[in-house]
C-alpha cells in the first residue's frame, strides 16, 4: 500500500505521515521505491484501521533516580506529541536492566497495539543484546525508535561496557554492576593516558 494511501486510512495528513517517513519516526516499516513512491509494508492479514500506535518505555536502576524517571517520561511524550503520534500505551518502572524480570517492559512489548516502542537510550530497554529485542520487533513489522543514541561513540566500547556489566553483576550484585563497570573503564583510560 502507498504512503497515501496508509496516511488517509489512518485519518493522519498524507503530508505528515511523509515527514515521519523522512524523520524515521514512522510507525510502520517502509521504503522509497521510486522518486516518489513509498510503499508502507503491511502484512496481507493485517487492515490499515488495525495498525495501533507508539508505546512509550522508561526506566531507571533504583528509587532514589525517580525524578529521572518522570523527566524521561515528559520527554517521550512531547516527543510523541510533537511527532503526531498515537500513544496506545506508556509504561514505566524501577527495575534492573541486567535481567529479563521487568514486567512492565514485557507488557509493552506483548501489547499488540504498540506498533513503534519508544525509549530514550538503549540501555533503557536493557543492558545488553537490545538488538535481539529489536530483531524481534521488526520480525513482527514493529519497530523500536531511540531517542538518544550518541550515549556510546564505539561500538568496541559498547561491547567492552556489557562484558565488564555482565562480570561486575556477578561479583557485585546487579545494582552497582554498571557504576563499576564504567569506574574501571575510566581506571583503565586514566592509567593509559
Amino acid at each position: 500500500m502507498n504512503l497515501t494511501e496508509w496516511a488517509r486510512a489512518q485519518g493522519i495528513a498524507p503530508r505528515t505521515a511523509y515527514r515521519w517517513f523522512r524523520e524515521g519516526t514512522l510507525p510502520v516499516p517502509a521504503e522509497r521505491v521510486g522518486p516518489r513512491t513509498i510503499l508502507v509494508n503491511i502484512d496481507a492479514n493485517t487492515s490499515p484501521m488495525v495498525i495501533g500506535g507508539v508505546g512509550l518505555y522508561a526506566r531507571v536502576s533504583s528509587h532514589d533516580q525517580r525524578a529521572d524517571l518522570e523527566r524521561q517520561i515528559t520527554r517521550l511524550s512531547a516527543w510523541a506529541a510533537k511527532a503526531g503520534h498515537k500513544v496506545v500505551r506508556v509504561e514505566s518502572e524501577i527495575a534492573s536492566g541486567m535481567d529479563g524480570a521487568r514486567t512492565k517492559v514485557c507488557r509493552l512489548l506483548a501489547d499488540p497495539k504498540v506498533t513503534c516502542v519508544v525509549v530514550e537510550r538503549k540501555d533503557r530497554l536493557g543492558c545488553m543484546n537490545v538488538e535481539l529485542v529489536e530483531a524481534a520487533l521488526s520480525a513482527t513489522g514493529r519497530r523500536l525508535v531511540v531517542l538518544d543514541d550518541g550515549e556510546v561513540e564505539d561500538d568496541l566500547v559498547g561491547d567492552m561496557v556489557e562484558v565488564l556489566t555482565s562480570f561486575c553483576a556477578r561479583l557485585y550484585g546487579r545494582g552497582s554492576a554498571k557504576n563499576r563497570a564504567e569506574r574501571a573503564l575510566e581506571a583503565a583510560a586514566a592509567a593509559d593516558g
